[in-house]
């Protein structure tokens, strides 16, 4: 079978199959990820060199070609026939191509449809500041996102610009101008394309992932200039995310970043995906909406006791992570095993439990 029409045949079976993830890895069967689990599918023989290499070949554009050749790996996102979109990641290992596809859905889900917390949408009411989505790799942060802005974008007149490696979810513009830049094809780099946000008359900024010094900066200076800001960083809660920005500063401007912080930050959201009884994952969450207690805690170089005012702050929306498995398995929406393994603090959730 020609490598053009073999790809495509994965691809269609991702979607029929309810996988998040197509892996092509050579000396295996291609393998897919379905709840979390990775799932070989024998039908198909195992892949040689030459197959995965035409394979990713025939989705490239050159310029991407020669970025896989140059730096031994690239991110690009694919349109699979007006169906589906595809995040890609192709690299080398070994010396062989081996090639990660994620599926994006082309349509954006509303937090209901995701069961996620309403109060999260009083956080695309403020004009400007700095919102937080973290987590580890794979646990929806993206879709999360998808959906506050698309609320924003059917509810409100914005002006919103994503930048992203590569664009995921695309958004049909409604209320909202909606303008989507691709890093490497749009812009050289997120700083310079967060740079020039402060010249193209921006309300909403959405930042794929605030990866560097430089980013973290811009960012937090957009916010406090204007703008709102919706970023993703790969942190597991809210102290861990404040200490990471914090710490990627050299130490003399860290107090002052600490008082910015307390200033712009709006609120951050950490989540993870847990596979649901009846099969399907269901999102777990964090949320720490800042009030004057943790405005004062992130001044004070005292994060590490954030947990205990999100723990005593239920009126205001916030929830622990571990408190949100506890609802969770109450309903008997996750099994017992699964929201241990996800906990924060295991003692405390089997007491919140008890």
């Amino acid at each position: 079978m020609h490598a053009e029409q073999r790809i495509k045949n994965l691809l269609r079976l991702v979607a029929q199959q309810g996988a998040s993830d197509l892996h092509l890895t050579v000396g295996r069967h291609p393998t897919f990820r379905v709840d979390g689990k990775l799932i070989p599918f024998e039908e198909e023989e195992l892949l040689t060199p030459a197959a995965t290499k035409e394979m990713v070949e025939v989705l490239m554009v050159e310029d991407v070609k020669k970025k896989l050749y140059d730096e031994g790996q690239t991110d690009f996102s694919y349109n699979f026939e007006d169906k589906a979109r595809f995040r890609v990641n192709a690299f080398f290992q070994q010396g062989y191509i081996s090639i990660a596809f994620r599926l994006i859905l082309k349509e954006i889900r509303t937090l209901e449809e995701l069961c996620m917390p309403d109060i999260l949408y009083e956080l695309t009411k403020v004009t400007q500041g700095l919102v937080l989505m973290v987590g580890p790799v794979g646990h929806g942060k993206s879709t999360t996102l998808a959906a506050l802005i698309n609320d924003i974008n059917h509810r409100q007149e914005k002006h919103i610009i994503t930048i992203e490696d590569p664009i995921e979810y695309v958004y049909e513009q409604d209320r909202c101008i909606i303008n989507q830049r691709e890093i490497y094809q749009d812009s050289k780099s997120f700083q310079e394309a967060l740079k020039a946000v402060f010249r193209e008359d921006a309300n909403i900024v959405l930042i794929g992932e605030m990866r560097d010094l430089d980013t973290i900066s811009t960012a937090i200076t957009a916010a406090e200039t204007g703008h709102l800001i919706f970023a993703t960083l790969h942190t597991n809660d809210s102290p861990q995310t404040i200490d990471r920005i914090v710490d990627v500063f050299p130490a003399h401007q860290q107090n002052q970043v600490r008082s910015q912080l307390a200033n712009v930050l709006l609120g951050v959201i950490s989540q993870r995906l847990i596979p649901k009884v009846d099969g399907g994952r269901i999102p777990a969450v964090e949320i720490m909406i800042k009030n004057h207690a943790i405005e004062n805690l992130i001044r004070e170089n005292k994060s590490y006791q954030i947990d205990n005012v999100i723990e005593t702050s239920a009126n205001e929306g916030m929830i622990t992570l571990d408190r949100f498995l506890v609802s969770l398995v109450k309903q008997g929406t996750i099994s017992l095993e699964n929201a241990l393994a996800y906990a924060k603090d295991p003692k405390s959730f089997q007491t919140l439990l008890r």
